[in-house]
């Protein structure tokens, strides 16, 4: 590929690798780094000058089998070969743990170079578990509005046949029996509607400021639970604003901060509850399978008891609660919510933290 001919190109040469969610480093025939991308960088936390010129096989920790599959790529004995491996991190790197990854190794320029491509195994199974998240919401929201509608017909004429009985009956002493047929239909529709509510309102959108909606949320919070409770704000106010629907977002993150306040009783009967408001720019972001420039990362965190292992997989199913006398719906349109914004929810919990982490794309 005459692309890779030249080794004395500059790194503008290889710039379309800085738009790849996965490392790329591209090697001499020595296994010495010529180039790394934006993902290289971000993950290791080092600038690529510092790896450009380093043995690519001091970055492993066992780096005899990467060793061996690259100089058998380096002889044509395979244009591609992959294996697992650990990803030391060179000295200097942010952090020192070992990382596991998928390691692609690919000859380029006739065998005069060779491209090194590390997937993060975490991220993988990330992208994943977001491909069968997205798909279990779709299947779910039509699960529940073709339910929800053909409940609604016969709730409306078992109400319409107790109102017509009370009518007929003579005995007012049995009325109260026709009284709970109809309290209990009303309550059902009033569950049905609700359930029908995201896909009734229309999409509103106009230009959104993420800590505008914080800031409303957090003064509801904090109204119906005034005492006992901290809720710390902890933003990155150079966050750009973005075309979405506001009163979505605050009903979201809403019904995320409330659960967590309703799961904070005991911490807020002590007066050492917490719940933490974080926003972060994130880059280079795959959401649904699309590449995205630059995402907004919102953090709802709090120190309560956490969400019961039993539902943990579970909560944003609708009718799922971990509480006494909770409709199992609130997660459930917040997911609906976020993804209106193209965006991904996910719940991550233990005793003493639990972390709902929102991403949603920014321009």
């Amino acid at each position: 590929m005459s692309f890779f001919r030249n080794r004395n190109r500059t790194s503008s040469s290889f710039e379309a690798f800085d738009h790849l969610a996965t490392m790329v480093a591209v090697l001499d025939r020595e296994g010495r780094c010529q180039h790394v991308n934006a993902a290289f960088e971000s993950t290791l936390g080092l600038p690529r000058r510092a790896l450009q010129g380093s043995s690519a096989f001091g970055w492993f920790v066992d780096p005899a089998m990467l060793k061996v599959t690259f100089d058998a790529v380096v002889a044509n004995e395979y244009s591609t070969a992959r294996l697992e491996a650990l990803l030391g991190r060179p000295p200097g790197a942010a952090s020192s743990d070992p990382l596991p990854v998928h390691a692609i190794v690919t000859q380029i320029d006739h065998g005069e170079q060779v491209l090194l491509e590390l997937v993060e195994l975490e991220q993988q199974a990330r992208q994943d578990r977001e491909a069968r998240a997205l798909d279990q919401a779709r299947i779910t929201k039509e699960l529940i509005r073709n339910l929800a509608h053909e409940i609604k017909n016969p709730l409306g004429g078992i109400r319409g046949s107790a109102q017509l009985l009370e009518m007929e009956l003579d005995n007012r002493s049995l009325h109260e029996y026709t009284q709970v047929i109809i309290h209990e239909a009303d309550r059902l529709q009033a569950l049905v509607d609700r359930l029908l509510a995201p896909h009734r309102r229309p999409h509103m959108v106009a230009d959104v400021n993420i800590h505008e909606v914080l800031e409303r949320v957090r003064s509801l919070i904090l109204a119906e639970f005034p005492k006992g409770l901290v809720v710390q704000r902890d933003y990155d106010t150079s966050l750009p604003e973005f075309r979405g629907d506001r009163e979505q977002l605050i009903q979201a993150v809403l019904n995320i901060a409330h659960n967590a306040a309703q799961a904070l009783a005991e911490r807020r009967a002590a007066g050492d509850a917490r719940i933490v408001l974080r926003t972060r720019a994130a880059r280079q972001v795959t959401i649904g399978r699309q590449r995205y420039r630059l995402a907004l990362d919102l953090h709802i965190e709090d120190n309560g008891p956490g969400v019961p292992p039993e539902i943990r997989d579970r909560i944003f199913f609708p009718l799922v609660s971990g509480r006494d006398g909770g409709s199992g719906l609130g997660l459930t349109l917040a997911q609906d919510f976020v993804q209106q914004h193209h965006g991904l929810i996910e719940c991550e919990s233990e005793p003493g933290c639990t972390l709902f982490k929102i991403q949603i794309p920014l321009p």
